[in-house]
């Protein structure tokens, strides 16, 4: 294209993770421009309830007294993703994290705080079960951004359910807050909303720009040095999901709303080459009464049975790992939505799931919705969700005799530090025994899907060669994840993300210093 509606040095298609890049790129002296699709900023980042990084051995964990060492992290990394990645992209993540915290903290808008949260597979050689590896921004004023406060996304009961968004940023909107009030510093720094990207713009086989629609207009932006795509997944998208096999249900995600692939599209259509396209971050998800399962952790009772009336899996355990089991049992015929939490009466006829993501509605709803049913006796219970009953009772008598042991000889629940992290480190395992007793309907829910483009240590995305694709770069969940098919821990999603948006602004600087 001749002509070009606006240039910069970076563009920055995306407002989560991504703005890790445009505050890199800005302080390394370059210009920006950051697209975001939606009309507010954060993406799925500002989702997040804690807004956590896995940042192994940086100068927060330091300060609480933390004794990790990179090697151990890079051992527990390695072994939990093997070498569905490349072995070089894992090292860049896990040495890079504490580097990136050292950068942020010399600036006074970026505060951090330890949540001690234990590595995802307690037994892989290498984890830390402490929680030491965990770092949370810490909570920001509104009042600090003013008028800006308002354009940041969620949480997600603002958006789902209107309650008001809370003055205080919290979690992963604290970490957007601080993000925008660090770009406040760079005028040559331009953040606009509603402006989604629909392709990149080539020049002998470099990208030098993109085509953006904005408010039904199509614009172009000149990219002297470089794009970063760090706008999501493609979690959104009912065609995308099915053409790449992702199971689960765009209705069931807790993706953004613009999360619909375009990025993916747009690099793909240019010879991008990809990776990991069936993959997500998957969680169990308590189904509320508009039909969306929602992610949901922190189980402080109940166990999940399916339409046999058998448990199948340890209930305790990371979502993403419940993820994983409950697509295996859907996959091998042993499973069909709903499954259902068997709990009783011990804590009222809620379910014992202490964090929803999106709150629960009024019980009567859920009622009427046919998702909770309460009996006096196991065998009513049983006919309510459609199980045998005989089944459901020695489920439920079986699984009393190892809590009265102290032992989950079925699927190992408590076993592990994160099964513990909820019950303060006693075992997780509660008995169902106080009348009457209740059933809620679960489903699969995600955080967003994980496959993307394929991308180098740097964030350069590669061809179809493996080779870099001069001008472009990813991240977040527009990049295939670092991780695989695992998620090692709390944080890895928004880390990873951050920290290759960190990388790409980086790669971008020191190509303008030669």
């Amino acid at each position: 294209m001749a002509d070009f509606d606006e240039t910069v040095d970076v563009i920055v298609a995306g407002s989560g993770g991504g703005l890790a890049g445009a505050y890199t790129a800005a302080r390394e002296g370059l210009s920006v421009a950051v697209v975001e699709a939606g009309d507010k900023f954060g993406g799925t980042t500002a989702y997040s309830g804690g807004g956590g990084m896995w940042y192994p051995c940086n100068a927060v964990l330091r300060r609480a007294g933390s004794d990790d060492t990179v090697e151990e992290a890079l051992t527990y990394f390695r072994a939990v993703v093997g070498d569905r990645t490349p072995a070089d992209l894992q090292e860049a993540y896990v040495r890079g994290g504490s580097k990136l915290v050292d950068y942020l903290e010399t600036d006074d808008n970026f505060e951090f705080a330890v949540l001690p949260w234990p590595d995802y597979y307690g037994h892989a050689p290498g984890a830390r079960l402490d929680g030491l590896r965990h770092i949370v921004p810490t909570p920001l004023p509104g009042e600090v951004l003013g008028a800006d406060g308002g354009l940041i996304r969620g949480p997600l009961d603002n958006e789902r359910l209107g309650t008001p968004a809370p003055e205080l940023l919290t979690g992963g909107r604290a970490l957007i807050g601080r993000f925008l009030a660090a770009l406040r510093q760079f005028p040559a720094v331009r953040l606009y909303r509603n402006t989604a990207l629909v392709e990149l713009i080539t020049d002998e086989h470099r990208v030098i720009g993109a085509v953006m629609r904005r408010n039904r207009l199509l614009i172009s932006i000149r990219a002297r040095h470089g794009v970063l795509l760090a706008s999501g997944g493609f979690e959104r998208n009912p065609q995308m999901r099915s053409e790449y096999g992702v199971p689960g249900s765009a209705a069931d995600t807790m993706g953004a709303p613009p999360n619909m692939g375009a990025a993916h599209r747009a690099a793909i259509t240019i010879g991008a080459d990809t990776d990991l396209m069936d993959q997500a971050w998957w969680s169990p998800g308590l189904t509320h009464p508009d039909g969306s399962s929602a992610f949901a952790l922190w189980f402080t009772g109940g166990i999940f049975v399916d339409q046999a009336g058998q448990r199948f899996v340890n209930e305790s355990a990371p979502y993403d790992r419940i993820g994983r089991e409950i697509i295996r049992e859907i996959d091998q015929g042993h499973l069909t939505l709903p499954y259902w939490m068997i709990y009783d009466d011990r804590e009222g006829e809620v379910p014992p799931v202490k964090a929803t993501n999106v709150s629960m509605v009024s019980t009567d709803r859920y009622r009427a919705a046919g998702l909770w049913h309460t009996s006096d006796t196991l065998e009513g219970l049983s006919q309510a969700i459609g199980v045998p009953a005989a089944a459901l009772a020695a489920t439920v008598a079986r699984y009393n005799q190892m809590v009265a042991n102290g032992v989950d000889e079925d699927f190992r629940r408590g076993d592990e530090a994160y099964d513990r992290a909820f019950s303060g480190g006693h075992s997780p395992m509660v008995p169902i025994e106080a009348p009457p007793f209740h059933a809620a309907a679960f489903g699969l829910s995600d955080l967003g899907t994980k496959g993307g483009l394929r991308t180098d240590a740097h964030a350069r995305v590669l061809d179809k060669a493996g080779k870099p694709i001069a001008g472009l770069y990813a991240a977040g969940n527009t990049m295939a994840a670092v991780s695989g098919t695992a998620y090692p821990g709390g944080g890895n999603p928004i880390g990873a993300s951050m920290l290759f948006s960190h990388l790409a602004a980086l790669d971008m600087a020191r190509h303008v210093a030669e």
